[in-house]
């Protein structure tokens, strides 16, 4: 594929003018509405709307890990065609495109990929939940569904670098995957980690607090103390990327919250009572807006009444 083909086959080519909005208008005056930063290993990430997304540039394409929505993954292809030395040798300039679950701020994107990439991938349950979530939504034809699933792990390759998918069980629904670049170094954990913000936790897709935490210690477990940690959201003031420590902190949030609701429960306190609650008694870097999402949880989670 020429550079010509690949400006004319995405969606910032002639039939993408359609787009033209606010965000696009900012980047004609060069003012991205979008922040992209290089990691290492070729490895970098992009922010604008929605959950993190992390790219990779080789040889043999370009593989997407999370998508947003489409008009962010129309600025990320339109930047990533711009930094191209030379186009891919595929007829389709990516190669993968990763979903590490199922919700819209990680997978409406997708759409932006239809024709451009070889593959979408993601775990079992995400493709269930993302189907379930479409048909009720009615919105089966504004989705791209994996054509590639897994049950416990994942592999493939571009160019000198490995990326494997890993799933240990539920957390924030019941199909998160991580996904790591194996000689880069780095893990996407998706929503499995919130950096410094009370969590959104799915449980109508499957999510399990006690599940979480023992997810979190096999994960610690599982990659060594030099990765480095792309997360789906961030508190306001802290970073997307991280380390261990950032995953040992959050499965300590979660295990606090847990014991805590539980600790209401024995009480005596109702779920009225226990979801009214402003703030944990635990000394924690997660406060603020969002608890109610947590307490909800856990109340339905642990049976409180």
């Amino acid at each position: 594929m020429n550079r010509r083909n690949f400006i004319q086959n995405t969606a910032f080519g002639t039939a993408g003018a359609v787009l033209f909005s606010p965000q696009l208008f900012a980047r004609l005056l060069n003012k991205d509405p979008f922040d992209m930063r290089e990691l290492r290993g070729g490895v970098g990430i992009f922010t604008e709307r929605g959950g993190t997304i992390a790219y990779l540039q080789t040889k043999d394409g370009i593989s997407v890990v999370d998508t947003q929505f489409p008009e962010q993954s129309n600025h990320l292809i339109e930047a990533l065609k711009k930094s191209l030395e030379k186009p891919p040798s595929s007829e389709k300039p990516f190669k993968h495109v990763i979903n590490t679950h199922h919700h819209g701020d990680h997978s409406s994107g997708n759409i932006a990929f239809k024709d451009l990439a070889e593959h979408f991938v993601a775990h079992e349950n995400s493709k269930k939940n993302q189907v379930t979530t479409a048909e009720k939504s009615n919105s089966v034809d504004e989705n791209v569904f994996p054509d590639v699933v897994f049950n416990d792990s994942w592999k493939g390759k571009s160019g000198q670098e490995t990326i494997k998918m890993h799933y240990f069980g539920a957390g924030h629904t019941d199909g998160d995957s991580f996904v790591h670049f194996q000689k880069a170094n780095i893990v996407h954990t998706g929503d499995m980690l919130f950096n410094r913000r009370h969590p959104y936790i799915d449980r109508s897709a499957g999510a399990s607090v006690v599940s979480w935490i023992d997810v979190l210690e096999t994960a610690t477990r599982t990659f060594d103390s030099d990765t480095l940690y792309v997360f789906g959201h961030s508190g306001e003031g802290f970073d997307v990327t991280g380390e261990k420590a950032d995953l040992m902190a959050f499965r300590e949030y979660l295990q606090q919250a847990h014991d805590f609701v539980a600790k209401q429960k024995a009480a005596g306190k109702s779920a009225t009572e226990i979801t009214e609650i402003k703030e944990f008694d635990f000394k924690s870097e997660w406060h603020g807006d969002g608890i109610k999402r947590v307490l909800n949880a856990l109340v339905d989670e642990l049976g409180v009444e």
